[in-house]
């Protein structure tokens, strides 16, 4: 009875250990069956190093939040063609959200449009698109882009001595961000009767060398100029290369938008004066924040400022600045 009564408290033993394994999930199991977000972040091109800072944001974004960032963009910031594809075949797939930064604030508009009708939601970042943030699309994660052109419109007039004339190579057609900060600085211009504008109807184009090409073709206004703007990473890297070219760098007053390390070594050299720096870091991994946080049915604001600081070479060596810049 003994024998008898041992064994069946034994096997009562091990029925309940089967019992608690099946209840309870093998390790590295209990998240099992809960889907990954998937987020698709569209930058307008792929190659100039500000569209690489805005991809180590999302990523970083992405890590934290324990979600998938799939980084596709045209490889030309001209193509709208392929950009406007790029959405259509992300919301085929059934991608849980979008971040873009539009190449043209009015052909993406349907785009977006059709992945919001979708229950897809999208962030815009960097560039505006047609339509009410928190409305149309879900923020619009950004610098403060008027402003910007409007700082860099004091600080050339102020290193010029509120007089003389200057030159401005805009950037491309269509392109809200970029058409802000040329705004911005045309309006600030307007506020100094000293100054007049040699050339504001120029366009330098999609990438660095046309940017160049495009401001060959002015050298003889440039050689006139006492001051340039130029409003994103490749039309100032652009207008460096000419004015290198034709033994104008470091005599005429530049003022460029973006702070990628070429463009700051120009700037400790005497060869640009002043730079107008975004966060694009910031600004990836904000709209990859923002997004996810609507998709889980947190408000979110329908704008995000990221901020734009003014850099000189007097404050290259400011630990904050050197930090803002990563070259600590």
């Amino acid at each position: 009875m003994r024998k008898l009564g041992l064994w069946i408290m034994c096997l009562g033993i091990a029925l309940g250990a089967l019992s608690c394994a099946k209840k309870q999930p093998a390790a590295g199991t209990a998240k099992q069956g809960v889907k990954k977000l998937k987020i698709a972040v569209i930058p307008k091109g792929t190659t100039h190093v500000f569209w690489k800072s805005v991809e180590a944001g999302a990523r970083k974004a992405g890590e934290e939040l324990g979600v998938e960032i799939v980084w596709k963009g045209p490889l030309k910031e001209s193509d709208r063609a392929d950009q406007i594809k790029l959405v259509e075949q992300f919301v085929a797939e059934g991608i849980d959200g979008i971040v873009m930064a539009p190449l043209d604030s009015e052909a993406l508009a349907r785009p977006v449009q059709n992945a919001m009708q979708k229950k897809i939601p999208v962030v815009i970042f960097d560039s505006a698109l047609k339509g009410e943030p928190g409305k149309d699309f879900v923020s619009f994660v950004a610098t403060n882009n008027r402003k910007g052109g409007s700082m860099a419109a004091e600080q050339l007039a102020k290193l010029i001595g509120d007089k003389g004339k200057v030159v401005l190579l805009r950037y491309a057609v269509g392109s809200a961000s970029t058409e802000e900060r040329e705004a911005g600085f045309l309006e600030t211009l307007k506020t100094k009767p000293d100054i007049t504008m040699l050339v504001d109807n120029r366009y330098g184009g999609a990438t660095v060398g046309e940017a160049k090409n495009e401001a060959m073709k002015l050298i003889d206004k440039l050689k006139e100029a006492d001051g340039v703007f130029c409003p994103n990473e490749s039309s100032t890297l652009g207008m460096l290369g000419a004015l290198r070219d034709n033994n104008l760098a470091g005599k005429t007053t530049f003022v460029g938008f973006d702070a990628t390390p070429p463009l700051v070594e120009a700037l400790e050299k005497g060869e640009i004066k002043a730079l107008i720096a975004q966060d694009p870091t910031r600004m990836g991994y904000e709209g990859v924040k923002t997004v996810v946080a609507h998709i889980k049915g947190q408000q979110v604001p329908p704008i995000v400022d990221t901020g734009v600081r003014l850099v000189t070479p007097e404050v290259l060596s400011d630990p904050e600045m050197k930090k803002f810049l990563g070259r600590e």
